[in-house]
Formats: C-alpha cells, structure tokens, sequence
C-alpha cells in the first residue's frame, strides 16, 4: 500500500490507548500525519482476557503488549506517558503531567478522545469501597492476589463459618465479563486448587448475582438458557431479580434481605464513560458518553472527534451503539479516515457498524456465541470459536503463542501455573475518585497508589 499525501501536514493527538486509540493511531500510519498517542500506560490491554489473568489462568504480559512495540516502525508516530489534566477545544491545546511532575502542553490540529470507560456503581459508594473492579492489568493481578491469599488464610481456619467466607466469591453482574468471571473463578477450586494439600476440605462457592431476570440479556433466549445451564453445571449459582444493596468487607446483602458472607466481591455489573469526557465541557449523554455525529466529529466541538465507549451514536433503530470493542475498533480507523478525509477536502464518511456477532465463554468447553447475529453455537463448538478469535486478535506473535500454550497445557493437565502472590494483601483501602480513566489510583495491598 502506497503512502496516502496529503498537502498539508496536519498534527493528531490521541488519546487512549485502547482499542479506539491504537485502531485509530493505525490508520495514519501510512500517511505524512504527525500522530501523537497519550496513556498514562506505556502499554495495551488486551481487556478481554483479563479475568484469565485475575483467576491465574495467564500470565500479566500476556495480554498486554508495549505500546512502542506497536508502532516501532511508523516514524510519524509518537507516544508520551502521562496523564491528561486539561483539554482546552479552543486553542486545540491538551495538557499532559508526566511521571515526574512536568506538565506538558501539546498543541492538534485534530484531537481523537479515545479514553475509554469506568465501573459504575450506581452511586453506591459503599458497594465501591467493598468491591473489585476488572477493568485493568492491575485490578487482575490484585483480584489473582486477593483470592489466593484469602484460600491460603481458609487453610489454617479453624471457624467455619469464617473459613466459608473465605472462600465465597459472589461476582454481580449477568453479561459476559461476569459469566466468564464465575466460571474461570469455580474452574480454579474444582480442577486446580481442590487437588492440593490443604485446599481438598474446602468448600468453595462462587455465587453469580444479576438484578434483572436474565443472564446476557442481549443474546436470544435459547442462547441465555444454554449460559446458565453451563454455569450451573460447572457449580456456579445463579441468583437473578434480587441486586446487591449493601455490602461491607465481610459480607453483601441483597434485595430480599438475604445475606451471604464473603470477603470477595466483584462488581462487573455496569460502566460508565470516561470521566475524562467532562474535559470538554460539552452536555453528555447517558452513561456520561460524549454525543456525537454520525461522522464521530464532537457536537460544538471542531477538529474533535470521540470514539469508543466514550461515544454516544444512537443506530438506525435509535438504540446508542454497544460499549463493545468492535464498535471502538472501528470507530477509530473510522475517525482517523475521515480526518484524512478533511485534509484531502472530500466528505466524510458517516459509520455504520459491521456486527460480526457476539460470544462469552464460561469455562472449559462451555460457552456461547452468535455469529453474524444469525448463527447460535453453545457449549465445545462455540468455545473453540471463541478461542480462535482471541488468538487472531491478540497483539504480537509471541503473545499469541503464549497463550496457545498456556491454553493448550491447563486443557489437558487441569494446571494453572501462575499461582503467585506478587504483592502482601492487607485489606482493602478506600478508592477515592479522579478526575479522568487516565489518571486513577491502583489499590496495592492496603495503600492507594497512582501508577502513572
């Protein structure tokens, strides 16, 4: 593919480096754009398989691959580390503080807000200071953390209504974070944990809580019957109509005054966008996500475009598109298109989302999955299906072999390896909330730590 000209040089900033960001970074990558890619990581998550990191399933840089690495070879692009403090739409300035507290200011001709989303809590604070999150490498490694310690504590438990506690794990939220998250979490007692010396008179239970009447509510009824039915079989209880109203370190409370002692809760049961979108100062829309046109280009906003999760577009049907990774995928290489599209003074285009299907596994050989939105699979088929598009859409070939043979080796040996405690965990400390997803603490052991 011949470099795409265009007269003038015109400098892009993106922010984010997930999905949206690095799609959209990508599609300048041939052109004479000056790009400049801002995370407060110096890396990309592969997201989806972070819970296979929380429940010891893979290793941290597995799923993750350096985000220098990506565009090694694209000499139009650059990347700084920081966190974004102030984005100014009218002098197109944003403002960056790196690591060592120098505050950067950084001029665009075109700004792509790519900064994804945040758990939603409902405004529930108590639930937040009680629960775990999953949206990054360090929520799953404090998750994988946690859950060992607490096993290894069970052990030397002499009261058992203490050590049941310890080995409750009740996981809210019915969509496919939350399946996936159940079922790798009962895996790793039943096939890994259950084996072992002083784990085998254990009685672990790992209780999936949805507060409306359906697990993946997007997905047809016979596809919802088949997820539960493989959650059950694996030993997962399902509990569905009745929400999480309270919650403490020791135990969680629901609707209907049932209470269920545990030190572990995982909330998976909603997002939020980006706090970073009130930045520039525009009205939002639900979930807090920034309305834009069909072109991706921000409301009142010129040279802005937002993309991903932060985006609200409703589709023909006047349903907002899905929070889903596709959707930022191709609203990244879609934004990025049309900037060029500006440039080179044609008209943009107007995006249309390619629904290629959905799946969620639930453990081994147990998933579901629509294809195409016509094509239902269940159980060993869809799995299958579902690790193939992992692999493919992994970053790096060493990260796609990795994991092939860390998949490959826990199939056949029920064996997961990376049962390593990093961090001394001694208790939970209290999350406080920032400004932006791009400059939030991480809870390491007992202490709040900004690792930006």
């Amino acid at each position: 593919m011949s470099e795409t000209v265009i007269q003038h040089r015109p400098r892009v900033i993106v922010i984010g480096a997930g999905f949206g960001g690095v799609f959209a970074v990508r599609a300048f990558a041939k052109t004479n754009a000056d790009v400049l890619l801002i995370d407060r990581q110096n890396f990309h998550t592969f997201t989806p398989l972070l819970y296979q990191v929380a429940t010891s399933g893979l290793d941290p840089e597995e799923i993750a691959y350096p985000i220098r690495g990506i565009f090694y070879d694209r000499p139009n692009v650059s990347f700084l580390l920081g966190d974004v403090t102030a984005i100014d739409s009218s002098e197109k300035l944003v403002d960056i503080q790196t690591s060592d507290g120098v505050v950067r200011h950084e001029d665009y001709d075109y700004l792509i807000v790519a900064a994804g989303s945040v758990t939603h809590y409902f405004n529930q604070n108590a639930l937040q200071e009680a629960a775990f999150e999953l949206k990054t490498l360090n929520d799953a490694v404090l998750l994988r953390n946690h859950v060992l310690r607490l096993f290894e504590q069970a052990a030397w438990t002499q009261d058992e209504a203490e050590r049941d506690a310890l080995t409750t794990i009740v996981v809210v939220g019915g969509g496919p974070t939350g399946l996936e998250t159940a079922g790798a979490i009962r895996e790793l007692y039943t096939y890994v944990l259950k084996r072992e010396h002083g784990y085998r008179n254990l009685k672990a239970r790992v209780i999936l809580v949805e507060a409306t009447d359906k697990l993946l509510a997007t997905y047809p009824i016979e596809l919802q019957k088949a997820a539960r039915e493989q959650l059950e079989s694996l030993g997962v209880e399902v509990v569905l109509s009745n929400p999480v109203v309270e919650a403490s370190a020791e135990n969680v409370r629901l609707k209907d005054g049932r209470e269920i002692g545990t030190h572990t809760l995982i909330w998976l049961a909603g997002v939020n966008a980006s706090p970073l979108a009130q930045m520039l100062d525009v009205p939002l829309g639900k979930q807090g996500r920034i309305p834009v046109t069909p072109t991706l280009e921000v409301i009142g906003r010129e040279n802005v475009y937002v993309v991903g999760d932060m985006a609200y577009l409703e589709d023909a049907n006047g349903q907002p598109y899905p929070m889903l990774i596709p959707v930022a995928q191709q609203q990244g290489t879609l934004a990025a298109e049309n900037i060029l599209r500006r440039e080179r003074g044609w008209t943009q285009k107007t995006f249309h989302y390619h629904d290629r299907g959905t799946m969620a596994t639930i453990g081994r050989s147990r998933a579901v999955a629509l294809i195409y939105n016509r094509i239902p699979l269940r159980g060993f088929i869809a799995w299958v299906a579902w690790l193939g598009l992992h692999l493919v859409t992994l970053m790096g070939f060493r990260n796609r072999l990795q994991v092939l043979l860390n998949w490959v080796w826990n199939y056949f040996t029920y064996e997961r390896s990376v049962r390593i405690i990093l961090e001394p965990e001694q208790g939970r400390a209290k999350r406080e909330t920032w400004p932006s997803t791009l400059h939030t603490p991480e809870r390491v052991g007992d202490k709040i730590v900004d690792v930006a």
